[in-house]
């Protein structure tokens, strides 16, 4: 079944962070199936989106997912990351870096 770009967008905001929705719950409020989720939200990932491949805690999430997680919050000023973080889950906050710093080896 082919699903509008707008769709797909709108359930992907879902199920990236900050939001991080299972996507056992929006397979059954939007009747897709998970596969079908999984499939987008691993796309998103190949792409370059903070995407975890499971549908884990951020403990548990893979060392790149945690740095596309720092590297979208890095360029934010103090009024979008606290707007960012009233989105957020707390357990998702509580290990934003406050800065970012790279430091040549």
């Amino acid at each position: 079944m082919n699903y509008s770009k707008e769709l797909k967008d709108a359930l992907l905001r879902r199920m990236l962070p900050p939001n991080n929705e299972s996507i056992t719950k929006i397979s059954k409020e939007e009747g897709i199936s998970e596969q079908t989720l999984r499939n987008w939200r691993d796309k998103a990932r190949r792409d370059g989106y903070a995407a975890p491949g499971t549908d884990v805690l951020p403990d548990d999430w893979s060392t790149q997912d945690k740095f596309l997680v720092v590297v979208e919050t890095a360029s934010m000023n103090e009024t979008e990351l606290a707007e960012y973080a009233v989105s957020a889950p707390r357990y998702l906050m509580e290990r934003l870096p406050t800065t970012l710093t790279i430091t040549a080896l």
